[in-house]
């Protein structure tokens, strides 16, 4: 099927268990055996398995207590978070040097817009070449699907694991979506999900059959959403990798200052804002920033790559180090700032590797009373009573 101008045509990539494959390129007796990556404890949870461990009925987040109950031959792997994103780096730049446009969804997803591509090359060529190439460079198993929008694309790149390919021609989409089941839809959640089952529908056949205002009675505004979505309706565009912001933030003290306690302090409430603002956007960062200027005004930055994550206390411990590394003058200092960067999609909780349910658990209420109440509400005792900044 080819894919004209004004049609769009849309590649959605998924690298296959991306933590798994990974740990199979650094250690190859894992391959074809049920692997575990995640809390290596009993409290912890599960951020990846193999599909060998998924036969066990095993999935990602579950308790790793459960996990190992489920396959008690299963190998566990605490995982490197700091691999994981050198090869998501790797890939990116793979995907940067061959498209001129495409969206990093998550570590381990990306979108391209290949639009006009069939007048010179062809859609479905240039994806294959694509994954190939992807495969040679990072050694990963990358599955893909193309669609006329973002939405079938990432539903036929889930029906085309593991390692696999789909195109769904222009005109299909409907036909396609049709007899899977909705939890296949993103945006049904558990909730949802159980609502639709309990009125008896289970395909999305059914839920694009439901009438549009019945939706809207039941779910609101996610109801208009969801209706659109059951009939392949998606017109979200490709967002532009190279567009993605950085979160930053910055603090001008109300008199210069050399006491570093007071100076470290600011730094945790900084971090704890942006931290905040960038799990509220589900997304992880990939770089810290740290600024500080002189009373001279004299400025100096610094900053490093860290492994993505959106946990205050990974962020903080990397901040520390930088300003540690920067504040070398011993003169009186002006103005902090804190900056994160090289953001991606993504929930915060995929980091938390060796932290255990009760970590991820506090992680949650804390952002849920911060979203009720506001961010000031909920505060690490080191920047409580700090005064306001300028």
């Amino acid at each position: 099927m080819i894919f004209n101008n004004p049609h769009r045509a849309i590649v959605h990539l998924d690298l296959d268990t991306f933590f798994v494959s990974v740990e199979c390129l650094k250690n190859s007796t894992l391959r074809g055996k049920p692997v575990l990556v995640g809390g290596s404890s009993d409290r912890g949870v599960v951020a990846s398995c193999s599909y060998e461990a998924r036969k066990f009925g095993i999935h990602s987040a579950m308790p790793m207590k459960l996990a190992r109950r489920l396959c008690p031959h299963a190998i566990v792997i605490s995982g490197d978070f700091e691999d994981y994103s050198k090869y998501s780096r790797l890939v990116t730049g793979v995907i940067a040097d061959r498209v001129p446009l495409f969206e990093r969804a998550s570590i381990d997803e990306f979108y391209v817009d290949l639009t006009g591509m069939d007048r010179f090359f062809g859609c479905g060529v240039f994806a294959g070449e694509l994954k190939t190439r992807i495969r040679k460079e990072s050694g990963l198993p990358v599955s893909y699907a193309l669609a006329s929008n973002k939405l079938v694309s990432k539903v036929g790149t889930d029906e085309a694991k593991p390692d696999g390919r789909l195109e769904i021609p222009l005109g299909s989409e409907k036909a396609f979506l049709a007899p899977l089941a909705v939890q296949k839809l993103p945006m049904i959640g558990k909730q949802t999900g159980e609502l639709l089952r309990q009125m008896g529908v289970e395909t999305i056949r059914i839920l694009s059959e439901i009438p549009v205002e019945m939706l809207q009675n039941l779910l609101g505004k996610n109801g208009t959403e969801l209706w659109r979505r059951a009939n392949g309706i998606d017109e979200s565009p490709v967002v532009p990798y190279q567009e993605q912001k950085g979160i930053s933030t910055e603090s001008t003290f109300d008199s210069d200052t050399i006491d570093i306690g007071f100076m470290l302090a600011r730094l945790v409430r900084m971090i704890e804002k942006i931290g905040f603002e960038l799990r509220q956007q589900n997304r992880m960062a990939g770089c810290v920033t740290v600024k500080l200027r002189y009373s001279n005004f004299d400025t100096v930055t610094r900053q490093a790559t860290i492994p993505y994550s959106a946990s205050d206390h990974v962020l903080l411990k990397k901040t520390r180090e930088l300003f540690d590394s920067l504040y070398d003058r011993r003169l009186l200092v002006r103005l902090l700032g804190v900056r994160l960067s090289h953001l991606v999609a993504g929930n915060y909780q995929v980091s938390l590797f060796e932290d255990t349910q009760e970590m991820i658990r506090l992680y949650q209420s804390i952002d849920q009373i911060k979203s009720r109440f506001g961010p000031h509400i909920l505060m690490r005792a080191a920047a409580i009573g700090l005064p306001a900044s300028r």
